[in-house]
């Protein structure tokens, strides 16, 4: 299977620049699977493909300010290091730009007398080792130093940071939010919530691995990233309990999606683990936990769209993007959204 079987084309200016005021106002598209369905609705009609019984299943991961700017203290050239991977309390697997003057050794100032850094190894994917030498806690030297890091696509400055992150969010680690989460609100949540569908949380952690493209011209020879999952005791039990009663499964996200299929791969019982997930998912993978699929519109011959092709069919997901791009549908991170009946699923 190749690459470009997942392109589409996409006009600059349908790339949602910014949030809309209303998380819940983006447009939502529904598409069956099974047959190809489309219909066409706003966020806030949610609740009318849900029922009693369903289990949503959300990503509580909160983004932090993982963007740096700094100088380099010998010669005031100005730096920049994204924050992937934390290794320890001082040590953070970084992206580094530009790379060739972040060496070994090479000392570097981004709040002086609070935030500094050294360089101590280059690995093999170009990543650095960076040491962080700091004065306080970590989360508030960070939250005062760092900025969002917003995906390469976005041009605007975000003037509120919370609108980067999900209404639930509360472990931090991300680089980049669970974006299909961003329509939801407390009151929304709410609603749901007393329907009578019972909501799981999980935490994958996305890096920026997320963005990466696919440069592989058969899909199987890409290597995926990379990402830290925390599967807990109440969503093993929650998620347990809807299969044995074979009530409906539906992940808010490619994110949560990767945790449960990671989970279930490994488990067919779905108990608490954590650890780092690589889970590849494309056409002709067999899904074993989810059933419906809340998410957002993809870039391109991007694994995410991969992902979602998998589950309600390639051709059926490459004319659902025709008609949102015919429709002027808002796409990607602050764009609109889709709610997905997986082919052959519980739907």
């Amino acid at each position: 299977m190749k690459t470009h079987d997942f392109y589409y084309d996409l006009p600059e200016e349908l790339i949602a620049q910014h949030p809309l005021d209303d998380r819940t106002s983006s447009r939502l598209m529904v598409l069956d699977g099974n047959n190809g369905d489309i219909e066409h609705k706003h966020f806030w009609d949610l609740p009318e493909y849900l029922k009693a019984g369903d289990v949503l299943v959300i990503n509580n991961t909160r983004v932090i300010p993982a963007r740096l700017l700094g100088v380099r203290s010998d010669t005031g050239s100005a730096v920049e290091l994204l924050l992937l991977k934390r290794i320890d309390t001082n040590h953070w697997e970084t992206l580094a730009r530009p790379g060739k003057k972040v060496r070994p050794g090479k000392r570097f100032t981004f709040i002086p007398g609070v935030l500094e850094a050294e360089c101590e190894e280059v690995l093999e994917s170009g990543n650095r080792i960076i040491r962080f030498d700091f004065e306080g806690i970590w989360e508030e030297v960070l939250d005062q130093a760092g900025t969002m890091p917003l995906p390469p696509y976005i041009h605007e400055q975000l003037e509120d940071r919370e609108r980067y992150q999900t209404v639930y969010s509360k472990d931090p680690g991300s680089a980049a939010a669970p974006t299909a989460g961003l329509h939801f609100t407390k009151n929304l949540l709410a609603k749901i919530r007393d329907m009578g569908v019972e909501i799981a949380e999980v935490t994958l952690h996305v890096g920026l691995g997320t963005f990466r493209p696919v440069k592989a011209e058969d899909i199987l020879d890409h290597e995926m990233h990379s990402e830290w999952y925390d599967f807990s005791k109440e969503a093993s039990d929650i998620i347990r309990r809807a299969r044995k009663d074979n009530r409906r499964i539906i992940s808010v996200g490619t994110t949560s999606t990767r945790v449960l299929e990671t989970v279930a791969n490994m488990d067919p019982e779905m108990m608490p683990c954590s650890g780092y997930t690589s889970i590849f998912i494309y056409p002709g993978v067999e899904f074993k936990c989810i059933d419906c699929l809340i998410t957002n519109f993809h870039l391109p011959e991007s694994t995410l769209i991969m992902l979602v092709s998998a589950l309600a069919g390639k051709d059926n997901v490459l004319n659902a993007y025709k008609v949102a791009v015919d429709e002027k549908y808002r796409f990607f991170s602050f764009g609109d959204a889709m709610f997905i009946k997986g082919k052959g699923r519980n739907v």
